[in-house]
C-alpha cells in the first residue's frame, strides 16, 4: 500500500494524533499557505474525551461526542488525512512508518496523547474495565446493562450482588463523575427499568490511593466533592490501593476484599510515544521531553504536544497537567512557531495559562476552581455544562448534547440504555476469536 501524499513546494507537517492538540494545530496550519498538512489518526473522527463517562452511563450516544475529521477539513486542499496506525519514526531519515507505508516530513508533530495506566498489574489489565476511548465507554455500557439483565436470572444473592455492585478505582475527575452518575442512576432510572431487582443491594465504591479526591483541585472542592458523593450513597475509601482483581474479588493493599464482577479502572494514564525515538528523550510516565517550543530534546524538526509531551516551567516543574487545555494552547502556539521557523523568525516560548479545573458529581452538583474564584453547587454545575458544551466540535453535536441534557434533567430518563454489540460475520469463529485475543494482547502491551 502507498499513502499517496502529493509532492508540493510547501513544507510538509505530519501530525500524528487528532486529539485536542493535534486537531487544533491542524486547523491552524490549514489556513497557512506555507504548509502541507498530513494528519494521521487511527480513527476517522475526533473524540471529546471529557464526556466518555456519559456514554458509558447511557447519558449520551457515542456519535454526540465524535466528529468526522473530513468534515472539519472538507474544503482544505492542503490537508491530507490518512486513517492508519503509525508503527515508528526514523528521525534521521525524516520519515514516519505507517501501516499504509512510509511518509516523509519536513516537520513531525507527535500528538498521540495518553492511554490507561494499569501499573503493570496483569490481572487488572485482563479483567478490569478501562475508559480511555469511546469504544471502551460503549463496552462498559454494554457490560453494565448486561449485568443487570443477568442479575434477574442468577440463583444466589451473592451472585446478584456481584453483578450489581461496582468498584471504581481512581479519585480524579473521571472516577468522581462516573460514581456520581452511577449513584443517580441507581436512585432514579434503574429501579424503573428493573423493578424485579432491589437496588438497595447495589453498592458503588470509589477507591483512591491518595488522601483526597480530585488531587489537583482546591481543598474546598475536594471536601465538597467528597460530601456530594457520600450524600449520594457512594462508599469512598481513601488511602487505599487496589492490589489485585480476579474477575470476582477485588483485593486491597490492606488485605480487605470486595465482591464484584465490575472493576472500572480510572486510576491514571501513561503517555503513548512513538517507537523509534531516542531512549533518552522518554521521561517520567512515558512522556517525551520537550523544550519551551515543544521541540523534542535533540531533534529540531520533531515536536510533541499535549499529554505525550513533558515540558517544565517554573510553576510546573513536573510538567503540565494531562488535560485538554495544555494541548490546545500548545497546538495554537506551535502553529505560529512553525510559521516563524519557515521565515527564520525568533520562536516564542510556551507559557501555560491555567484557565481552571472543574468536575461534576451529579445533577445540580459540581465543583469549579477558577484562577480568581472557587465555587460549588448548582451554579458550578451550570458552568460545567456551558464550558463543555462550547468546547464540543460541531454545531449539530452541541445541539444534540444540549437537548439530551435538557431532556434528562426534566425527565430523569432517556432512551439510550441499549446493549449494542457488533454482529460477527459468518465464518470460522474460533479463528476470529483467536485473532481478536491476539489483537487485545498487542494493544495491552
Amino acid at each position: 500500500m502507498n499513502p499517496n501524499i502529493p509532492q508540493t513546494d510547501r513544507k510538509r507537517v505530519v501530525i500524528v494524533g487528532a486529539g485536542f492538540g493535534g486537531l487544533k494545530l491542524a486547523r491552524r496550519l490549514s489556513r497557512m499557505k506555507e504548509f502541507q498538512v498530513v494528519l494521521i489518526n487511527k480513527h476517522n473522527y475526533h473524540e471529546f474525551q471529557p464526556l466518555y463517562y456519559q456514554v458509558a452511563t447511557a447519558g449520551l450516544e457515542a456519535n454526540s461526542i465524535l466528529f468526522p475529521l473530513r468534515a472539519v477539513f472538507g474544503n482544505c486542499k492542503n490537508v491530507h488525512i490518512r486513517i492508519t496506525t503509525v508503527t515508528g519514526v526514523r528521525p534521521l531519515e525524516k520519515t514516519v512508518d505507517t501501516e499504509l507505508g512510509p511518509i516523509s516530513y519536513d516537520y513531525l508533530v507527535i500528538a498521540t496523547g495518553a492511554d490507561t495506566n494499569f501499573f503493570n498489574q496483569q490481572n487488572i489489565i485482563e479483567k478490569a474495565l478501562p475508559m480511555k476511548s469511546v469504544s471502551e465507554a460503549i463496552a462498559l455500557r454494554n457490560r453494565m446493562l448486561q449485568n443487570f439483565e443477568d442479575a434477574l436470572s442468577v440463583e444466589t444473592a451473592e451472585e446478584r450482588e456481584g453483578l450489581m455492585d461496582v468498584v471504581v478505582v481512581g479519585g480524579g475527575p473521571t472516577g468522581v463523575e462516573l460514581c456520581g452518575t452511577l449513584a443517580e442512576m441507581r436512585r432514579t432510572v434503574l429501579p424503573s427499568d428493573y423493578p424485579e431487582l432491589d437496588f438497595k443491594m447495589m453498592d458503588i465504591y470509589l477507591i483512591e490511593s491518595g488522601g483526597e479526591l480530585l488531587g489537583p483541585m482546591s481543598v474546598q472542592s475536594q471536601e465538597h466533592s467528597l460530601k456530594y458523593l457520600l450524600d449520594l450513597g457512594v462508599i469512598v475509601r481513601l488511602n487505599t490501593r487496589v492490589k489485585d482483581f480476579d474477575g470476582r474479588i477485588v483485593t486491597m493493599n490492606d488485605g480487605s476484599t470486595l465482591r464484584t464482577n465490575n472493576l472500572i479502572w480510572a486510576a491514571g494514564v501513561k503517555a503513548s510515544p512513538l517507537a523509534g525515538l531516542p531512549p533518552d528523550v522518554i521521561g517520567r510516565g512515558g512522556r517525551i521531553l520537550v523544550n519551551r517550543y515543544n521541540q523534542v530534546q535533540g531533534l529540531t524538526n520533531v515536536f510533541a504536544i499535549g499529554d505525550v509531551a513533558l515540558m517544565t516551567e517554573e510553576k510546573w516543574p513536573n510538567g503540565h497537567p494531562q488535560v485538554a487545555q495544555p494541548a490546545i494552547q500548545q497546538g495554537k502556539l506551535l502553529a505560529r512557531n512553525l510559521q516563524r521557523l519557515v521565515h527564520n523568525e525568533t520562536l516564542k516560548e510556551f507559557t501555560y495559562r491555567d484557565l481552571g479545573t472543574m468536575a461534576t458529581i451529579g445533577r445540580g452538583l459540581a465543583v469549579v476552581d477558577l484562577p480568581f474564584l472557587k465555587f460549588q453547587g448548582f451554579f458550578a454545575w451550570l458552568t460545567w455544562l456551558f464550558v463543555h458544551l462550547i468546547a464540543i466540535v460541531g454545531v449539530k453535536n452541541r445541539a444534540a448534547i444540549f437537548l439530551n441534557w435538557m431532556f434528562n434533567y426534566l425527565t430523569y430518563n432517556n432512551s439510550l440504555r441499549l446493549i449494542i454489540r457488533q454482529k460477527l460475520p459468518v465464518g470460522n469463529f474460533s479463528a476470529m476469536q483467536e485473532k481478536l485475543s491476539d489483537q487485545l494482547e498487542v494493544s495491552k502491551t
